[in-house]
C-alpha cells in the first residue's frame, strides 16, 4: 500500500511540475501572438488541458459500449461542469484568501468582468438546452438538433472570445526552456516544446495518479458512490485546478477563472453535443441534480460579475455546494438499500500489501491415494 501512496503523490508532483511549464508557456504563447488575457486563459489554457479528459467519454461511448461504456460517457460529461463550477472556483477563491493572508497578493480579484461574465453566459445557456435535452431522450431527431445546436454555440463563442478588445498581459517570468537554451523567451521554437512537454507532463501525471488512486481505493474497501462522485471527478479536472491554482496565487485572477470558465464552456458544448446526439442522453435524478447545481452556480456568479461584486468569499461557496451535493447523493444511496462497497480482487490486494501471489494449482491435480 506505501507503493501506491507513493505513486499518487508521483504523480501529483508530476502534475503539479507540468503545470508551471505549461502555464509559463501559454503566457508567452499569448505575449508572442499579442494575445489578451481573456483568449489565453478561456481558450488556449482551457482547451489544452480539458481536451486529454474530454476523451474518456468517446473512448467510453464508441468503444465500450457493451460494458456500461454509455454510462460512464455519460457520467464523465456530466461530471465534469458541476466539479469546475462548484470545487474548482471554490478552490480558487479559497486560493486567494490564504495568499492574502501570507501576503503573497490581495484579497481583490483583479478581473475582467466582461471576460468571465461572457463565459459563464454561453456556459449557463448550452448546459441548460442540455438538460432539457432529456426531456427529448425517446426522440432520437430532435436530440440531433440540439447536439447540433450545442456544437455550434463554441464556433460562436470563439468568434466573441476574439474580437473582444482585451489587454495583453504583463509579461510573464522568463520561459523555463530559455533558462537552458539563452536563446529568448519569445521564441516559438521554444515556447511550442514547452507547452507540449508540460501538457504531456500534466497527462501522465494525471493517469498515473488516477489509476493508483482507483487501486488504493478498491484496497481500502471505500463506497462505489465516493470513487464515481468524489475521487475519479476530482483526480481528472486536477489539470485545471492546479492551473487555475498556480495563476490565482500570481493575482492573475482573469487567466485563472477564465482557465476554469473557458473549460465550463468547452465542456458544456464539444463532449455533451456529443452525449446528446450519440447517446439515450436519459440522464438519471441525481445527474439532473448536478447539472442543475451546475447552471444555479454559474448563473450567481454571472449575475455578480455583472454587478462587480464578486470577491473570494464567494466563489468559495462554490465548494460549500459542491459539499452538500455530494453529502445528499451519499446519503439518497445510504437511505436506497445501502452503501455498496468497492472490493478488490485477490490479485489487486495482493498487488496493494507487496505479497507474493501463490500459483494456481493445476486445472487437472491428481488427488494423493489415501
Amino acid at each position: 500500500m506505501l507503493v501506491q501512496v507513493g505513486l499518487i503523490l508521483a504523480g501529483l508532483v508530476i502534475i503539479v511540475l507540468a503545470a508551471e511549464l505549461f502555464t509559463n508557456g501559454i503566457e508567452w504563447l499569448g505575449q508572442r501572438l499579442q494575445l489578451s488575457e481573456g483568449v489565453v486563459g478561456s481558450v488556449l489554457a482551457a482547451v489544452g488541458t480539458a481536451l486529454p479528459e474530454t476523451l474518456i467519454p468517446f473512448v467510453a461511448v464508441i468503444f465500450f459500449g457493451h460494458k456500461n461504456g454509455e454510462s460512464v460517457g455519460i457520467g464523465a460529461i456530466a461530471g465534469a461542469p458541476f466539479m469546475l463550477s462548484t470545487l474548482t472556483l471554490g478552490l480558487c477563491g479559497l486560493t486567494v484568501i490564504l495568499c492574502s493572508r501570507g501576503g503573497s497578493r490581495t484579497s481583490e480579484l483583479a478581473l475582467n468582468n466582461v471576460v468571465i461574465a461572457r463565459d459563464l453566459r454561453f456556459f449557463t445557456a448550452a448546459y441548460t438546452l442540455a438538460m432539457l435535452a432529456v426531456l427529448a431522450s425517446p426522440y432520437v431527431y430532435v436530440r440531433y438538433v440540439i447536439s447540433i445546436v450545442l456544437l455550434l454555440f463554441y464556433p460562436v463563442y470563439l468568434w466573441k472570445c476574439f474580437q473582444h478588445e482585451g489587454e495583453v498581459g504583463e509579461a510573464p517570468e522568463h520561459l523555463f526552456l530559455d533558462r537552458l537554451f539563452k536563446c529568448g523567451s519569445d521564441k516559438l521554437r521554444l515556447i511550442i516544446p514547452q507547452i507540449i512537454l508540460g501538457l504531456a507532463g500534466i497527462i501522465g501525471g494525471a493517469f498515473l495518479f488516477v489509476d493508483h488512486v482507483d487501486d488504493l481505493a478498491r484496497y481500502l474497501g471505500l463506497p462505489v458512490i465516493v470513487l464515481s462522485l468524489i475521487i475519479t471527478p476530482i483526480a481528472t479536472e486536477l489539470p485545471e485546478k492546479i492551473n487555475s491554482i498556480l495563476w490565482a496565487r500570481q493575482g492573475k485572477d482573469t487567466l485563472a477563472l477564465g482557465n476554469i470558465t473557458g473549460a465550463l464552456v468547452f465542456q458544456s458544448c464539444i463532449p455533451v453535443a456529443f452525449g446528446v446526439g450519440c447517446t439515450k442522453w436519459n440522464l438519471d435524478n441525481g445527474t439532473v441534480l448536478t447539472g442543475i447545481v451546475a447552471v444555479i452556480s454559474g448563473t450567481a456568479y454571472m449575475y455578480l460579475l455583472r454587478a462587480k461584486k464578486l470577491k473570494a468569499q464567494y466563489l468559495m461557496c462554490g465548494m460549500l455546494a459542491y459539499a452538500v451535493t455530494i453529502g445528499s447523493f451519499i446519503y439518497l444511496d445510504w437511505l436506497d438499500g445501502g452503501l455498496e462497497y468497492l472490493k478488490p480482487t485477490a490479485e489487486e490486494a495482493a498487488t496493494l500489501q507487496g505479497a507474493p501471489q501463490k500459483a494456481a494449482p493445476p486445472a487437472h491435480a491428481s488427488t494423493p491415494n489415501q
